[in-house]
């Protein structure tokens, strides 16, 4: 998962990192002084290094401080890569038996949880350049393969394959339609389609794409009706006159625009 460097090196990449994901960070001294996710993880540097040795009760103690200093709860036996990024950060759990890649972002409120109280794999996996949105929960010994995109509160507990963007609750996976050049810039967490907590303008929520098809379903059935109707009227027959309720330019696209200005 990662080559063998210094713990220095990673130190420094732990550092430079933050200046790629996160715009308001200014310099060196105000990310190593005042960024939680930064201290976090240092402290699981220290921790992880501790519990692989057998000090555990030790690891743990230090995970315990670290909490209460950040907020952020990693159990000093997960596995974690290089350049990785809790942003906030407040709130962030990640388990015992948790494997994350290189080039991870979290953002707060999340957590990579188990499901199961028996001993073994119990928490996620996490490939390479994969972001979190906020409060989203990712569940069990499941994988999300590289690139994979968590929107914000989505709540995931099947695997998830590469490039693939995952929103709402159960986790429904959704489609973006990204050119070339978005798709390189994706890999800053800086491009066109995708923001900073795993959702995007671009993307089709699959309940929405339901709904508009059911709407498009109705108005065809509605013209039939209409067709039904005038041609008992005209060979003679009577019909009820009810009034039906207009759904001509019912569109969600269109009133979801209006509903964000």
């Amino acid at each position: 998962m990662t080559e063998k460097i210094s713990r220095w090196e990673r130190i420094k990449e732990d550092i430079s990192c933050v200046f790629d994901r996160d715009p308001a960070a200014r310099n060196v001294f105000e990310i190593v002084t005042t960024y939680p996710g930064v201290h976090a993880l240092q402290f699981h540097r220290l921790s992880h290094w501790l519990w692989r040795s057998n000090w555990k009760w030790l690891a743990k103690f230090i995970s315990s401080i670290s909490r209460w200093l950040t907020g952020i709860e990693i159990h000093p036996g997960a596995k974690i890569g290089r350049r990785f990024f809790i942003d906030h950060g407040m709130g962030v759990v990640i388990g015992e038996t948790a494997e994350i890649g290189d080039d991870v972002t979290l953002y707060h409120g999340v957590t990579l949880g188990g499901t199961s109280w028996k001993e073994g794999k119990r928490h996620p996996t996490l490939g390479n350049n994969i972001v979190v949105g906020a409060g989203a929960k990712v569940l069990g010994p499941i994988t999300l393969n590289d690139g994979a995109r968590i929107g914000s509160n989505a709540v995931v507990v099947k695997d998830v394959a590469s490039g693939d963007t995952v929103v709402g609750v159960p986790g429904r996976v959704v489609k973006t339609n990204l050119s070339e050049d978005e798709k390189q810039r994706q890999k800053l967490a800086q491009s066109v389609g995708f923001d900073a907590y795993g959702t995007s303008s671009k993307t089709m929520d699959p309940v929405a794409l339901a709904i508009h098809g059911l709407i498009q379903h109705v108005h065809a059935m509605d013209k039939r009706v209409d067709v039904m109707c005038k041609t008992i009227h005209r060979l003679g027959g009577e019909l009820p006159d009810v009034e039906m309720p207009d759904l001509e330019g019912c569109d969600i696209y269109k009133d979801n625009e209006e509903n964000k200005s």
